[in-house]
Parts: C-alpha cells; sequence; structure tokens
C-alpha cells in the first residue's frame, strides 16, 4: 500500500513540473523596448571655455659672467628690486688692469714719437714712410687698450633692466665660469601668461580681445587679461594654439593658471544634448534617434562640453526626437515603446 502511495505522489509531482515549464515566457527578441526621449530644440547658451595656462615674467634672465675668474666684489640683495646698470658682482681683474696701464704708457710714447715725426716730415727731415709708421703705431696701441678695456668690461655682472632679484647662487672668493647661474633677475610688475587652446575654439581667442584669469590663493578673484599675440601655427603633436595674453596684478611667475574663454557671439545658439546618450565608438560618436517607431543611430560631430551636457554640431537637427533613457537596450531598427518626453531645456542644464 506505501509502495503504491509513492508511486502516485511521484507522478503527481512529475505532471506538476511539467505544468511549469510550460508557463515560463522565452526571451522575445522581438518585443518593443520602452524608452524615453526628448525632442531636440535650439538653446542660447553661453559658452565659457576653460584652459590652463602659466603665469611668466615679461622679462627674466639668468645671469652668467662672460669670463671666468674669482669674485672680489659682491652685492646682490637677495629678493630685492634693483635698477638697470647696478653692479651685482665683479671678477678679479688686476692682470688686465696691469696689462692696460702698461698699453697706456706705451701709448703715449708712440703719441709722442708720432708728434715729433710729423714735425719733421714737415720739414723735410724724414720721408712719409717713416711717419705712416708711428702714426700706425699709435692706431695699433689705441686698438690693443679698447680690447683690454672690453675684456675688463666682462669682469663686471650688472642689472641689464629694472627687476628683482632671486636667490643668489655664488659666495664671495669663489671661482666661478662662464656655466655658473649667479642669479636670477626678473620684472614682477608686468606679467604675461601663456595657454593653449584647442584647434576647436580658436576662433574664440583674437588679439586685443579680454580673457579672464584665475590663479591659486588669488584673493582677488579674477582678473583681467588682453590677448597680445597668438602663434601663427596650430601644434601638430596636440593640436592646440598656443596664445600669450598680458596681465596686471600681484601674481608670482610660475604660478598655475586657469583662463576663462567667452564666446562673442551673445546671439549663439546651439543644440544640445544630455553627455549620456552619446555613444562612443572607435571612430564615430553616436546618437539614438526616434524614427518612425524605430531605433535609428546616427554619427554626430561634439563641440562644446559643460558638466551635464554636450553641444551637437553636426548629426542633429531641430525636431529629432533623442532616445535619453533606455537606449542601451535597443539596436539599429528595434521597435520602441515610447516613453515619457522629457524637455530638452531641463535635462541640459
Amino acid at each position: 500500500m506505501r509502495k503504491l502511495s509513492f508511486i502516485a505522489f511521484a507522478s503527481l509531482f512529475v505532471m506538476g513540473c511539467k505544468e511549469k515549464a510550460k508557463t515560463i515566457d522565452k526571451f522575445d527578441p522581438n518585443a518593443s523596448v520602452s524608452i524615453d526621449y526628448t525632442v531636440i530644440e535650439k538653446q542660447s547658451i553661453s559658452k565659457l571655455v576653460e584652459v590652463s595656462g602659466s603665469v611668466i615674467s615679461n622679462d627674466y634672465v639668468e645671469l652668467h659672467p662672460e669670463t671666468n675668474g674669482r669674485v672680489t666684489f659682491l652685492q646682490i640683495p637677495e629678493g630685492k628690486v634693483v635698477s638697470a646698470g647696478t653692479v651685482l658682482v665683479k671678477l678679479n681683474d688686476a692682470d688686465l688692469q696691469a696689462q692696460l696701464e702698461k698699453i697706456k704708457v706705451q701709448l703715449d710714447l708712440a703719441q709722442t714719437n708720432e708728434q715729433r715725426n710729423k714735425q719733421l716730415l714737415s720739414i723735410k727731415g724724414i720721408n712719409q714712410s717713416d711717419y705712416d709708421v708711428s702714426a700706425q703705431q699709435v692706431k695699433s696701441y689705441k686698438a690693443d687698450m679698447a680690447y683690454t678695456q672690453s675684456l675688463i668690461d666682462k669682469t663686471v655682472i650688472k642689472a641689464p633692466f629694472t627687476g628683482q632679484l632671486g636667490l643668489r647662487q655664488i659666495s664671495l672668493g669663489a671661482f666661478i665660469n662662464t656655466a655658473t647661474t649667479v642669479v636670477t633677475l626678473q620684472k614682477t610688475d608686468d606679467l604675461k601668461i601663456d595657454f593653449t587652446v584647442p584647434e576647436v575654439y580658436k576662433n574664440l581667442v583674437k588679439v586685443g580681445s579680454k580673457v579672464s584669469v584665475e590663479t591659486a590663493g588669488e584673493e582677488n578673484g579674477k582678473l583681467e587679461a588682453t590677448i597680445n599675440a597668438i602663434e601663427p601655427q596650430i601644434m601638430a603633436t596636440s593640436r592646440n594654439l598656443k596664445v600669450r595674453a598680458s596681465v596686471k596684478g600681484k601674481l608670482m611667475p610660475g604660478s598655475f593658471a586657469k583662463i576663462y574663454l567667452a564666446d562673442a557671439s551673445a546671439a549663439a545658439t546651439s543644440i544640445m544634448v544630455p553627455t549620456n546618450v552619446i555613444i562612443p565608438d572607435s571612430k564615430t560618436k553616436q546618437i539614438v534617434i526616434v524614427k518612425n517607431g524605430k531605433a535609428k543611430f546616427v554619427s554626430v560631430e561634439t563641440g562644446y562640453r559643460t558638466q551635464t551636457a554636450v553641444e551637437i554640431t553636426k548629426g542633429l537637427q531641430v525636431g529629432d526626437s533623442v532616445i535619453v533613457a533606455g537606449m542601451l537596450f535597443v539596436k539599429e531598427g528595434s521597435k520602441l515603446k515610447i516613453g515619457k518626453a522629457l524637455s530638452n531645456i531641463d535635462i541640459t542644464k
């Protein structure tokens, strides 16, 4: 009896499993995909492009000696402003000074002989060639004296322009050569900013136009700079354009700076879409739109970007319906189950 009960129970269990298996739904690849969409419309945007740059001095120089020698005079007020022509360093020139004195004595004697021969020539006491030799000797000593003086001048290091000194790198009595850096000098009241702009934004920079500048730790907020030069060619390695602007303010040369470029066209209107609807490909960027109730992939070109949206410069038209939710589940020609219609302006703010 127990055996018959077990067989009946097993039969009922198998039949129940078969009935449950029949109720399992299979995946339908042709089923409609639920999506949300937005209708493209043009909107006014304030294009503000942020690029990075560096603050540099308008004039900067590392001072090196023009000759080798021992430092006999050193007056470098570190961090202070010095005027153009201020003597900072002198090297030992005792041998050159002695040589200069010797040439002066020889020049005096040669000039005396030249005057004497000139008088003798006037009374036919000597011929012209003898006088020419004495006159040539005077010129030779004068040239030697000028050359020696130039060597003496090279032992003196002066400030080439008015500016602020850096930290001195030598000490009194040190022997230095032409490769030795003595000190740096730069103008800190006349500054420039060098920055690069991507090729796509080259129309936002023009000579004479204004840009906003912001540096780390600057308490006065953004400063205004004027573009005064643009590199005449785009760098092939980075496809960037190098720009130089002048700025007034208490900035530190070498500081990192953020430069903000604004679109000069106040009436600029563009097509904007959320950044998450862009499907990157190895060669192109694609967006999925609704066409006759089905999904269609279109290639687009992008431009200006914000934190939440991107400008479409090519590939979309006003009135196109762009899928903004569910696009990861669709493929070319998929049937769509239309859901919410979202405002294009609201989702791209």
